[in-house]
């Protein structure tokens, strides 16, 4: 992930480019794409996905905040609390056990 090493140091990467780490000979430009996914046997697309795509050999590489926030969204357990609530049984009174009768002496 060395483009979001290079982000952090930039504030705006609207203008930036960063060298392909695949051809070594284009530039990756921040741009808005479409992006595939399946999930089971559903197709879904989201439009407008921000990456960074080369403009020599067209390699993407998607935004990893953008993908975290689709990742959550698109979560079966979306919307559900992530603790359960565990039933606290009442206790019930401890059965004492019988002493054993002493021998006669």
């Amino acid at each position: 992930m060395r483009i979001k090493e290079t982000l952090n140091k930039v504030k705006d990467a609207s203008d930036l480019a960063v060298p392909c780490h695949e051809c070594q000979a284009g530039q990756m430009h921040r741009e808005y794409v479409v992006y595939y996914t399946w999930i089971g046997d559903d197709l879904i697309t989201v439009p407008d996905f921000p990456a960074w795509v080369c403009d020599f050999c067209g390699r993407r590489e998607y935004d990893i905040q953008a993908l975290n926030r689709l990742t959550l969204i698109l979560s079966p357990n979306a919307g559900n609390s992530t603790s359960k609530r565990r039933r606290i049984r009442p206790r019930l009174p401890q059965k004492t056990k019988n002493p054993r009768p002493s021998q006669p002496e």
